[in-house]
């Protein structure tokens, strides 16, 4: 949902597509043989400020995990939760220039690449939550498999990936088609909604790592 919420705003704020980078690394060969060279650039950038969001996910993750920290995506998270709040604050910007958008548009870019980088990392690769193309090509295999006859382990493994994938993709839809709603209200501060969808997500992870711990203390006793 957070991820569909920040797409759509990119697209209505700054036209630029801000979840994924497929197609500004087309818009960056085409520029090359256009020989313009300087918005070119631009769409380049568009593609390592992903590359960098992806690096530093993991980057984070694994020296907390060196640390042997308690909640290892607490850091990816919270720098993810920074960017998208900063840019949700730019509607005090009255006068959004070229520069300031292309600035907004790299820190969005940044920090989808870390959330999908860190949804890769804890789902071990199975899971991508910033674009559809993978999951609809997963969905695609996963319900063709359901049509030759498997036993019964299989088929629940089958509905559980598919369940999965179709839940994702509702929730992609449903924050693009939120965000494409509050944005005509709200214009970028729309992105502080997917600021608190992230807060609450550290929250729960928070709840259900006491869970954890007090489930591990009362069976310690018994």
């Amino acid at each position: 949902m957070v991820a569909g919420i920040v797409n759509v705003c990119g697209l209505l704020a700054f036209g630029v597509l801000t979840t994924n980078v497929t197609g500004h690394f087309a818009f960056f060969s085409e520029e090359l043989s256009r020989k313009d060279y300087a918005t070119g650039l631009v769409f380049l950038l568009f593609t390592l400020c992903f590359l960098v969001g992806a690096f530093i996910s993991n980057l984070l993750t694994e020296l907390a995990l060196k640390k042997k920290s308690k909640n290892p995506h607490f850091y990816p998270l919270l720098v993810e939760i920074l960017l998208i709040t900063l840019v949700g604050f730019a509607f005090f910007e009255k006068n959004l220039t070229i520069i300031n958008s292309q600035f907004f548009t790299y820190a969005l870019l940044l920090a989808m690449g870390i959330q999908n980088a860190l949804v890769t990392n804890v789902s071990k690769s199975v899971v991508r939550t910033t674009h559809l193309t993978g999951l609809f090509t997963d969905l695609g295999i996963d319900l063709s498999q359901l049509i030759f006859r498997k036993n019964e382990g299989e088929k629940v493994v089958l509905e559980k990936n598919i369940t999965l994938r179709i839940s994702i993709i509702t929730f992609f839809f449903a924050g693009c088609l939120i965000g494409g709603i509050l944005f005509h209200y709200f214009q970028l501060k729309t992105l502080l909604v997917a600021s608190v969808l992230l807060i609450m997500a550290l929250y729960f992870d928070f709840l259900r790592f006491r869970y954890y711990i007090l489930k591990r203390k009362i069976f310690r006793r018994n």
